[in-house]
């Protein structure tokens, strides 16, 4: 499979490092703003894959079959739909895109030049996240479901000094909730699907993104609550409140730990040992998608990536943060 990136930066490195696992993946293609830059992060390769600082010839390109997006979440939409527009399957990183009218766009590009469109959400690909689902009937009814992730910035420290960086950009469409809360939201709608009612809050910064924030939701039987920050950290776990036992699990964005502490005082532990980059399960996942002629994983489904879209769309709403590209959709509050 002949992949290009968009985006150099840290987590195509990382994503490329994990797809060497894979014997099906070739990188052909490298789109950068500026040649330089381009070509410093394509030498890296032994594959030598061609510099582009056009996105539209990369993605009009025969020696392109998919596309991994990995640039600022305001851009995922727009080069998205450019590159399915060409024929091109695109894996696109998390968050899917600034809005819930955008993901509408980008799932409507896939379904009309019927090609893979798919969020690069890792967790809910890993081995121990299968292990969550295949044993989640242990603890019985599921009454909570709860997770954190909050992990001091490095680029707080430049912001209390004057210097507004992208992830605090809303530009960008940046911020906690999108930058971090999207993990703890994506299998929790994985596992449990659309809430009915969602009530948020938000820490607001001067630059007008979100530092930190938390969500409660409601379900039919059972409620969960999801806390997030790029200017603290935390140290929880996640869990899945069963009325038989509970699943604690070491990151929810990261699961490599996996236990039920029942009732009884017992605990069993469930965890699978991982060999592969975290990211390699995702990027096999979209491969063999391909492959099979499949145009939705199962998994990491449209409707799932829509559904978190929605939630966070409802959460800014309720707190105050919008973002431009809310404003050049009319469907968005």
């Amino acid at each position: 499979m002949r992949f290009g990136i968009v985006g150099t930066n840290w987590i195509t490195e990382r994503f490329i490092q994990a797809a060497m696992e894979t014997d099906e993946f070739s990188l052909t293609a490298v789109y950068s703003r500026t040649e330089d830059k381009g070509k410093a992060f394509a030498d890296k390769y032994n594959s030598q894959p061609e510099v582009f600082t056009d996105l539209a010839q990369m993605a009009a390109s025969d020696q392109v079959d998919a596309v991994y997006i990995a640039s600022p979440n305001s851009l995922h939409a727009e080069q998205a739909i450019l590159c399915m527009n060409h024929g091109k399957h695109v894996l696109c990183e998390k968050p899917f895109a600034s809005n819930t009218a955008e993901v509408k766009s980008m799932i409507e590009a896939a379904r009309n030049n019927d090609v893979l469109l798919m969020e690069a959400v890792k967790s809910t690909l890993m081995p121990n996240f299968k292990i969550i689902k295949d044993h989640m009937y242990k603890i019985g009814r599921v009454r909570r479901y709860f997770a954190s992730y909050c992990q001091y910035s490095s680029r707080f420290d430049a912001f209390k000094q004057g210097k507004v960086l992208n992830a605090f950009n809303p530009a960008f469409s940046n911020g906690s909730l999108m930058d971090l809360g999207v993990y703890c939201l994506y299998p929790m709608v994985t596992l449990f699907g659309k809430p009915e009612e969602v009530r948020a809050v938000g820490v607001l910064l001067s630059s007008g993104v979100d530092g930190e924030g938390s969500i409660v939701m409601k379900y039919p039987d059972m409620d969960a609550t999801v806390m997030y920050s790029k200017i603290t950290d935390s140290y929880l776990p996640a869990e899945i409140q069963g009325e038989n036992g509970t699943m604690v699990i070491d990151k929810i964005s990261q699961p490599y730990e996996v236990k039920i502490h029942y009732r009884d005082g017992t605990i069993e532990d469930l965890t699978k040992a991982q060999t592969r980059e975290p990211m390699y399960y995702e990027i096999q996942e979209f491969i063999d998608l391909i492959k099979s002629g499949e145009r939705n994983s199962s998994i990491n489904s449209l409707e799932c990536s829509l559904t978190v879209a929605e939630v966070m769309e409802e959460a800014r709403q309720q707190f105050g943060l919008r973002y431009e590209a809310d404003l050049k959709n009319t469907s968005t509050h």
